[in-house]
């Protein structure tokens, strides 16, 4: 198995000894109280034994304090990110807002998408929003599941998304749908007259200094909105500190003030998890922190625990698998179980 790890922490290195693999190296012999180091060395050791865990990164207080490569292409390499797409895609509509490209989360979508409505639409589709697409919660049937396989082969993804029956009210239940988060990059690139991918350049890539690759796009040119986008974990990093630094980066806003905090307001839920969902956001609570987080495909997942100032990063192997193999709720148990304790102490909250 190939695998590059390295550590910055407290960490001794005798004390991964007992996890069967050379132990990674430490960067610096300092001392820090980041991390608890025998909750870290814990967490690390369970982290070795997940097959399908490629990566992971825990930093606090904006420091990478442990980075390890278990398999799979290295930290810098852009890897898919699969749904976790949907929450760049997210920053993105935000962006938009605070550059006047779109009014704002009560814009209608037919501002820009209404010539691609269906012959006599159901009257609900006038009253659907962008706020309404960055949570999940239009309304129109999901593309997503066991329907994914014959919007993705449709000759126009935008029409064939716009055409589902109405599952739901427009701003009530949520329902889940990458056809949902692909409208939303379809008016993105109406309102702004440029591809999903040159905004995702000019206004994540260049400020967080982050390389953005293409990324598929439907059969009309459209950058595919919420799925198969490219990033590096360390970019994932960067991505996740952004908004645990309330859109700020560098010092440079990034993300409209406020916007964060909006994006962190559950509006619906996950029928099968019951997390809330916000704009491009998951949300969970692990004792008294809340916990926020990107999700894609197979264990692609960026964590922000705020109160923590804690954020990790996990990227897992995307392929194909039955999804009841239990190993995203692994992921979370690391966090839950692992790193969050080892933050907590190294607190100095234990």
């Amino acid at each position: 198995m190939h695998r590059r790890a390295l550590l910055t922490s407290s960490l001794a290195f005798a004390s991964l000894a007992g996890c069967g693999e050379a132990a990674p190296r430490l960067l610096t012999p300092r001392r820090t109280t980041g991390l608890d180091p025998a909750r870290l060395a814990a967490a690390l050791q369970t982290a070795e034994t997940l097959p399908r865990l490629h990566s992971l990164i825990v930093a606090r207080d904006g420091e990478a304090l442990a980075e390890q490569v278990f398999r799979g292409p290295a930290l810098d390499a852009p890897v898919n990110i699969k749904s976790a797409s949907k929450s760049v895609l997210a920053a993105l509509g935000g962006i938009a807002i605070g550059r006047g490209v779109f009014a704002g989360v009560d814009q209608p979508i037919s501002a820009f998408l209404g010539d691609r409505f269906p012959a006599g639409p159901d009257p609900r589709l006038a009253t659907v929003t962008i706020g309404h697409l960055l949570s999940m919660q239009a309304g129109l049937g999901s593309t997503s599941g066991a329907n994914y396989g014959a919007w993705v082969s449709s000759r126009d993804w935008v029409r064939a998304a716009l055409a589902r029956p109405f599952e739901a009210e427009p701003g009530g239940r949520m329902v889940y749908s990458t056809g949902t988060s692909h409208l939303l990059s379809a008016a993105l690139t109406e309102a702004s007259g440029r591809s999903t991918l040159a905004n995702a350049r000019d206004w994540l890539g260049e400020p967080l200094d982050i390389d953005i690759p293409p990324w598929p796009a439907d059969p009309q040119g459209i950058y595919f909105g919420g799925n198969d986008m490219r990033l590096s974990p360390r970019a994932l990093l960067k991505f996740g500190e952004l908004y645990r630094n309330d859109g700020v980066h560098a010092g440079t806003r990034v993300l409209p003030e406020g916007w964060v905090q909006q994006s962190w307001n559950g509006r619906g839920a996950s029928r099968w998890s019951g997390n809330p969902y916000g704009y491009g956001w998951w949300i969970k609570q692990v004792g008294r922190h809340p916990v926020y987080f990107a999700w894609g495909y197979g264990g692609q997942m960026v964590f922000v625990v705020p109160g923590l100032n804690l954020t990790v990063v996990m990227t897992s192997d995307p392929s194909p698998v039955d999804q009841r193999d239990g190993h995203v709720d692994r992921l979370h148990a690391l966090l839950d179980e692992g790193l969050i304790p080892a933050a907590e102490i190294g607190a100095g909250e234990g």
